[in-house]
């Protein structure tokens, strides 16, 4: 074979795989479906949108722009039946008049800051309290009008081995109580995998703090199936950051061994929630962070869920330092979710990773300080399975 026809078979094979690899791209991108609909209307006006996100296996994935709620997730179980896993509503007026954080994007500041107020730089700032007492107050989630109440802009995103929806919104200086002004994006992104990875980013023109979150309440079995106690959990960690009567930290961290908190060895939910422990009775139930190991080492598992009825599991891996396990102890039985009934306490169970809460106040915690010039990134991702 001469140099001629050697050179020209390399080339027509060159080509040939360049081909093939883009007709592998475009198959695979089409495994990936997305949706845009209208969510309902904001007191003043504004339109809220329904973004829907489905991969090549079904899972789908419902996230409206305000809030930045997670609606609905539609999952598998070993027969391969679908449901939805998800506590909430199928309309934005119900997230308008009365949700404990279904689904959202919780910030600037995830969970409790105690006193709703905090010093950096020499400077105090008072913050706009929205729970707690006169006496004691709290900001919960950010404040009274937290970023779980904001109307984000949105952009669905299209990719080879993923689609993505992508949330930005800007946070003016003095937002709830907080200094600076912030830029925020937040991606869901949805691959083949089924995983849901959680990017966040923020910016900020002054000196200030950010914890942020997703508020998923999860039921396995499905939404309105009652209750998760059945649920198996795991969690990584050998200490609590234990709370006082306000569940706001008191500084120490508490060892789980031999404590009704060790869930290092998958344990059901119920087994051991209703034993005689203060930091339990403190908190009706979990509702506590958990410290998580392998710290500083990037993406790390921190949870995993198993649902022995339905096979379904749940693996949360995160960049952050801790955890909030919340066994939903404070829902009523008044509100009533997209299955027409009423959501009763430990209906569903929240793994919401953060920094610790009150941080900003503790010495002893790591850090939620961001500072003009810094980017705040961290990444947490849901994986969906069955087994």
């Amino acid at each position: 074979m001469s140099i001629c026809h050697l050179f020209l078979l390399r080339i027509r094979t060159f080509l040939m795989g360049v081909l093939l690899s883009t007709l592998v791209c475009v198959l695979n991108a089409e495994k990936f479906e997305t949706d845009i609909d209208s969510f309902g209307k904001l007191p003043d006006g504004r339109v809220a949108t329904l973004y829907t996100l489905k991969n090549a296996n079904g899972l789908t994935l419902d996230i409206t722009n305000y809030g930045g709620i997670i609606t609905r997730i539609l999952a598998p179980d070993r027969n391969g039946k679908f449901d939805d896993i998800v506590l909430g509503y199928d309309h934005l007026g119900g997230y308008l008049k009365s949700s404990p954080y279904f689904g959202a994007l919780i910030g600037r500041y995830s969970n409790r800051i105690g006193g709703a107020s905090f010093s950096l730089g020499g400077e105090t700032f008072q913050l706009n309290a929205n729970f707690g007492t006169k006496q004691a107050p709290i900001q919960l989630h950010g404040g009274q009008e937290g970023w779980d109440k904001k109307l984000w802009s949105g952009e669905v995103v299209e990719k080879v081995d993923h689609v993505a929806l992508i949330l930005s919104l800007h946070s003016p200086d003095g937002d709830e109580g907080f200094p600076g002004a912030m830029d925020v994006k937040v991606v869901y992104q949805l691959n083949n995998d089924n995983e849901l990875v959680v990017e966040y980013e923020a910016t900020t023109t002054k000196p200030t703090v950010v914890n942020m979150t997703q508020h998923t309440y999860f039921n396995l079995v499905g939404d309105g199936s009652g209750d998760v106690l059945d649920h198996e959990l795991q969690i990584i960690s050998d200490s609590i950051t234990a709370v006082d009567d306000t569940l706001i930290p008191t500084g120490d961290f508490m060892p789980v061994a031999g404590t009704p908190f060790d869930f290092n060895e998958p344990t059901a939910i119920g087994a051991r929630i209703e034993a005689e422990n203060e930091q339990l009775k403190l908190g009706s139930g979990y509702d506590h962070n958990w410290v998580l190991k392998q710290q500083d080492q990037g993406l790390s598992k921190a949870a995993a869920v198993y649902e022995p009825t339905t096979g379904r599991t749940l693996e949360v891996w995160t960049t952050e330092p801790g955890i909030q396990f919340y066994s939903a102890n404070f829902l009523g039985g008044s509100i009533n979710g997209k299955s027409g009934k009423p959501y009763e306490p430990r209906n569903g169970f929240c793994l919401e990773t953060q920094h610790y809460p009150d941080s900003p106040n503790q010495s002893n915690f790591p850090s939620t300080a961001l500072y003009p010039g810094d980017v705040y990134r961290t990444t947490t991702v849901f994986k969906f399975g069955v087994k």
